[in-house]
């Protein structure tokens, strides 16, 4: 018997942004990303956003919780949140509750 072979090709992150989002307002602000942002809050409470680089998708859910996926390291996904954190931060779509 030979060994298996391991590749890691996914690796999945849950992470909590330390306040709310609002998923609207995110939404209208990316909207000229055909593709990469998808709001539909009768189908699904999140907003789905897909980034390039690195390449990782994330589901953001507006109690400041978010899923993120697709990434091919740990480093990426860090790299990925971070960036995002500081989108979300600068656009202040974040509000940290008191």
């Amino acid at each position: 018997m030979g060994k298996p072979e391991m590749k890691i090709v996914n690796v999945v992150a849950t992470v909590n942004l330390g306040g709310s989002v609002d998923l609207l307002e995110s939404y209208e602000s990316e909207r000229g990303m055909r593709g990469k942002v998808v709001y539909e809050p009768e189908q699904f409470p999140g907003l789905i956003y897909r980034m390039d680089g690195p390449r990782a998708v994330f589901l953001i859910f507006s109690s400041g919780k978010l899923v993120c996926t697709g990434a091919r390291k740990e480093e990426d996904v860090h790299q990925a949140v971070m960036e995002l954190h500081r989108k979300l931060e600068q656009k202040n779509l974040i509000h940290h509750e008191e």
